[in-house]
């Protein structure tokens, strides 16, 4: 049996949580967004989590949230900025679905994310230089662990989608529809 779960992770701003939209409606299987979640769980923001627990408390609440979704089946699951950085977090995903890598230029990245004050990480430093400085730190963790790579500019949601759809097709790709 394949997997049947899909993480989408990248860098804030790449598409995830819209992508995970339209390829729930596309594939009919339910979606989760992992910040949205914990917020719920937490009843916060995930400003705030920063502001009162610190980073290590929310990295602590993406692992034990991936750990609970390991008898999920057919769900597309919209990951945080930072879910690939850990290596834990790497092999969970791995484990139970298909981790696919969304891209994006760091300009397309500061034109969606520049309105919004929801990016502790880029509070005070909304700016293309940062971003690029930033993605270059972890672009290599999301390489490392990413099964499928798509890169998101110019591209609408639902060709996103598509997309992913298409390649979960490969024969690479051990993926169960």
């Amino acid at each position: 049996m394949g997997k049947s779960n899909i993480f989408l992770i990248g860098f804030m701003g790449t598409g995830k949580t819209t992508v995970s939209r339209s390829l729930s409606e596309l594939l009919g299987y339910e979606e989760i967004d992992t910040d949205a979640w914990i917020e719920r769980q937490q009843n916060m923001s995930i400003a705030e989590i920063f502001e009162n627990s610190g980073e290590q408390a929310f990295r602590d609440m993406e692992t034990e949230l991936l750990r609970g979704l390991g008898k999920e089946r057919h769900k597309i699951i919209s990951c945080g900025g930072g879910m690939a950085l850990r290596q834990e977090n790497v092999k969970l995903m791995q484990e139970h679905g298909v981790v696919t890598l969304l891209t994006a230029e760091p300009e397309t990245i500061l034109a969606r994310v520049q309105g919004s004050d929801e990016r502790p990480i880029l509070n005070g430093n909304m700016n293309v230089s940062y971003i690029r400085e930033l993605l270059a730190k972890r672009i290599s963790y999301y390489q490392a662990a990413g099964e499928v790579v798509v890169a998101t500019d110019l591209q609408s949601p639902q060709e996103i989608a598509e997309e992913i759809e298409k390649k979960l097709h490969s024969d690479k790709i051990c993926f169960d529809f």
